[in-house]
């Protein structure tokens, strides 16, 4: 197996929907996050922590001043690498991030890894807005996007949707510059700037650093015209951002945690945006990622549902799920309460008792004998979901009842058992259709 920064990642789609445009009037956020299709991707727990003066966080390339208190939160975490693709914190703030490819050369000197930015977001962001101030500040100061380095990690420009139970940004980098355009609505995100005229903010130099390069066209100034690289019409991300901006608009004021389980599980090219959901894995490009049939390239590593709440009526509820969104299960998780070990568990090599990998095997297997197993690994989860979705709400008030009453352990401990339970569920369901499909496998081999 080669290094995961050696390999071309897949192509993440983030999307939000405010609560003006959902069905339960609460904003919703999804993201796949799209990696190379052996890179393990464990969900961690972080606790909120104080730190002393003149302490420093290390990131993989430079070092940047810790704040007095990081944020207890949740990310989903490439194996190697200290950033997230997505994740949560205890402000119900929710991040996620796509790479991008602008006309900058790649610098020399070490910065940002762009699930770093994302990471620093979370630990130190109160709201959306002030965690999208922290981020343009430490992109302005220690840069993102394109350098050299001597540990072969891949590196790339970013955007990121940054969401809380009010508001929600766009945030486009290029380098040290960065636009903010602030969500109205409902709105996806791809492997595509697209943020044009009119943006929300823009850092300082944005403009004069694009027009001293020859780099705008048009007025008035595009920050997505000027820096992207590439024809945005034309590229995979724009047929997958053009596929979930369809989806959720012909869906305004209905769009709910199952709506964007299905954005994230579909399979439509993009060649008609408003077709149905499209469920039979197909050729590329898609919202839901499949690998090559040799299990190359890039793949739908986790994804993310997050369905916040500002009424006080009960806790946010996140539905993580591992590997491939169509073949698997969306578990509901709950920051005030302690993540089941096991979903941590996965590094660099194939582990059998990591959930992560248990998934890849899982995938691999059914997609080996389509015709067979597909229709069989979604007919296992359906029920199983259709569960959860019942009982996962019920679970989030009566916690927030506990947590008001000032019972938070309590609370904590109620959040804890019910997610250890339904991992539990997961991998005996999980376990079973392994053991059936390798036993297949085994006499097929056998017979050839």
């Amino acid at each position: 197996m080669g290094r995961p920064e050696d390999l071309e990642p897949g192509s993440c789609d983030t999307m939000v929907a405010l609560g003006s445009v959902t069905g339960n009037r609460q904003t919703v956020f999804a993201k796949n996050s799209d990696r190379p299709a052996d890179e393990c991707q464990p969900l961690l727990l972080r606790e909120r922590v104080e730190h002393g003066r003149g302490e420093e966080t290390r990131c993989q390339f430079v070092s940047v001043p810790e704040v007095d208190v990081t944020f207890r939160h949740v990310g989903s975490r490439p194996w190697w690498c200290w950033g997230y693709e997505h994740g949560f914190n205890e402000h119900q703030v929710v991040i996620g991030n796509e790479a991008l490819g602008s006309k900058l050369e790649p610098a020399s000197e070490g910065k940002l890894i762009g699930m770093e930015v994302l990471r620093l977001g979370l630990e130190r962001g109160r709201t959306a807005a002030h965690a999208t101030e922290v981020m343009t500040d430490l992109i302005s100061r220690y840069g993102q996007g394109k350098f050299e380095n001597d540990a072969d990690v891949r590196t790339y420009d970013n955007s990121f949707i940054v969401a809380d139970p009010n508001e929600a940004y766009v945030i486009e980098t290029a380098g040290h510059e960065w636009a903010v355009k602030k969500v109205d609505g409902a709105v996806g995100i791809s492997n595509v700037y697209s943020v044009e005229e009119h943006s929300t903010r823009l850092s300082p130099g944005a403009e004069a650093f694009a027009r001293a390069r020859g780099w705008v066209a048009s007025e008035p100034f595009s920050f997505a015209d000027a820096y992207s690289q590439a024809e945005r019409q034309e590229s995979s991300g724009a047929m997958r951002r053009g596929r979930s901006c369809a989806l959720l608009g012909e869906r305004l004021g209905e769009i709910d945690a199952e709506t964007m389980k299905a954005v994230l599980s579909d399979h439509s090219n993009g060649a008609n945006p408003t077709e149905a959901f499209q469920t039979d894995i197909g050729s590329p490009p898609s919202i839901c990622v499949h690998s090559d049939e040799d299990g190359s390239g890039g793949n739908t590593a986790a994804s993310l549902i997050a369905d916040l709440c500002d009424d006080g009526s009960r806790l946010p509820v996140y539905w993580c799920s591992m590997y491939s969104p169509c073949l698997g299960i969306f578990l509901p998780m709950f920051v005030e309460g302690r993540i089941p070990d096991v979903l941590s568990t996965g590094g660099e090599e194939p582990d059998g008792e990591s959930p992560w990998w248990m998934f890849h095997r899982l995938s691999r297997l059914a997609r080996a004998v389509p015709e067979e197993r597909i229709s069989l690994v979604r007919e296992r989860w359906s029920g199983f979901q259709e569960l959860l979705f019942a009982s996962a709400y019920d679970e989030a008030k009566k916690a927030k009842v506990l947590i008001d009453a000032g019972s938070g352990k309590e609370a904590c401990r109620e959040l804890s058992l019910y997610m250890e339970q339904n991992v539990g569920v997961m991998l005996e369901h999980l376990r079973g259709l392994l053991a059936a499909f390798e036993e297949s496998h085994q006499e097929t081999s056998v017979v050839a």
